[in-house]
């Protein structure tokens, strides 16, 4: 996605992508593994002087940034309000066993109603309900512990990205699924098209961040684009869905590697105008978008939702002193131990962490935070050429500030483009407000490339 201010939990380094955000103190003390500790959806106070809250459906920070993407998510057609309300209703707040039946329940339904659909020849039903499907079986993946489940995530992200294949390959014209080649491998590509001519047109190539997945790039860059005339181009780079889990391919800082071949196989089509691609990177894929389009003169202009600095800088912060010295120094053995002692009673930190190191294929903490490091544009930011666009929204989770930081480092043609609170477009990646924020960028993307 789809992925979504403030320091993380001591000890958790923050999802890049829109999943997580810091917790309140009572939703601090709650833990996947803790029912107990859950609380039912609080009632807003009664009185006429009483301040509502519409945006929160849960006092659990992380539950509801979650719902907010999904909401969101109906503006583009891959959910319902009114479904995600029965959803939401279903919910023990604080308690993840329960979202997690309540997704897979709605998910199973969706597939089921789609199943029907497409036997019975009704297109447009069947791919609204697998969409809708996959996008409720991948929201589910959230609550799984990858702790105590250790292949849940794989088995219900691979059932999801499959519903979603077959509600894309439903579109008018269908999805084109392609292989990218790349280092003696291929990555899983998405090829999209404004209509079946072979019109040449501005290629959008998505850059997805960590929770990389279809359902939110469909949102946040597929569907938007082929509104305004733009063919599309997704992809899983390493670490990302499929590439990470049967492929065994991992994170890497140097996204030039990436992209360079990505540009030289899709820039062939007749379908693509090679003068005005455009490269969209949200979540983490803010700093892999800027880092490419430092090494890769073929890209146009570059869109980073937000603007990513410095990656590590979301594990760092929620560090000790003495943690951060024994990195630092090099000490392995000694922040290993630091931070293990510091999460035994921290089931959902610990959770967290185990997730967040998978897409590098590392499971000792002081190699994640070693290896995260890397992700830095401080040494490149200033070979950019193309024009750039940084979003810039109000009470960013996971790199706050770093959108500033990074307009203020280019030298090429830049705008900061703020989304506040007041306008329901905050928080990372502007969850509620995507047509509001599809509407800012490639208003900006038309006025760069001349359309």
């Amino acid at each position: 996605m789809a992925g979504r201010s403030a320091p993380p939990p001591r000890a958790l380094p923050v999802e890049p992508t829109p999943n997580a955000q810091r917790q309140t103190p009572n939703a601090e003390r709650q833990t996947p593994n803790a029912p107990e500790a859950a609380r039912p959806n609080p009632l807003p106070a009664a009185g006429p002087n009483a301040r509502r809250q519409l945006s929160r459906l849960f006092v659990d920070e992380e539950f509801n940034y979650i719902f907010q993407i999904l909401l969101g998510s109906a503006y583009y057609r891959v959910a319902e309000m009114g479904t995600c309300l029965a959803v939401a209703q279903q919910i023990v707040d604080g308690d993840p066993a329960s979202a997690f039946k309540a997704m897979i329940v709605a998910g199973d339904r969706l597939a089921g109603i789609a199943q029907e659909a497409e036997a019975s020849g009704r297109r447009v039903s069947a791919r609204q309900a697998y969409m809708q499907a996959s996008n409720f079986i991948f929201s589910a993946t959230h609550f799984i512990n990858p702790i105590s489940a250790p292949d849940g995530f794989a088995v219900n992200w691979l059932r999801h990205q499959e519903l979603w294949d077959k509600g894309a390959a439903l579109l008018d014209p269908p999805v084109e699924p392609l292989s990218v080649p790349y280092e003696k491998q291929t990555l899983p590509a998405y090829f999209f098209r404004v209509d079946a001519s072979t019109k040449s047109r501005p290629l959008l190539i998505f850059n997805s961040g960590v929770d990389s997945n279809m359902l939110s790039a469909w949102t946040l860059g597929i569907a938007p684009g082929l509104e305004r005339g733009y063919n599309v181009f997704a992809f899983y780079g390493p670490g990302q869905g499929p590439t990470l889990l049967q492929q065994k391919l991992y994170f890497r800082p140097d996204w030039e590697k990436v992209i360079t071949p990505v540009i030289d196989y899709i820039s062939m089509r007749r379908e693509v105008d090679v003068g005005r691609i455009v490269l969209l990177g949200v979540g983490q894929g803010g700093y892999w978008a800027a880092r490419a389009a430092a090494f890769e003169p073929r890209v146009a202009a570059c869109v980073a939702d937000p603007g990513v600095w410095d990656v590590s800088a979301a594990w760092t912060r929620s560090l000790s002193s003495t943690q951060s010295d024994f990195l630092a120094a090099g000490k392995q053995e000694q922040f290993d131990q630091s931070l293990h002692l510091d999460l035994k009673s921290k089931l959902k930190a610990a959770a967290a962490l185990v997730s967040r190191m998978r897409p590098f294929g590392l499971t000792s903490p002081f190699e994640a935070f070693s290896a995260v490091q890397q992700y830095k544009l401080a040494d490149v930011a200033d070979r950019i050429r193309c024009p750039v666009l940084l979003t810039d929204p109000e009470g960013e989770q996971f790199w706050p500030g770093q959108s500033q930081q990074l307009f203020d480092a280019l030298q090429s043609p830049k705008t900061l483009l703020k989304f506040t609170a007041s306008e329901g477009a905050d928080l990372h990646c502007e969850p509620k407000a995507p047509g509001l924020r599809a509407q800012r960028i490639f208003d900006w993307l038309d006025r760069t490339l001349k359309m």
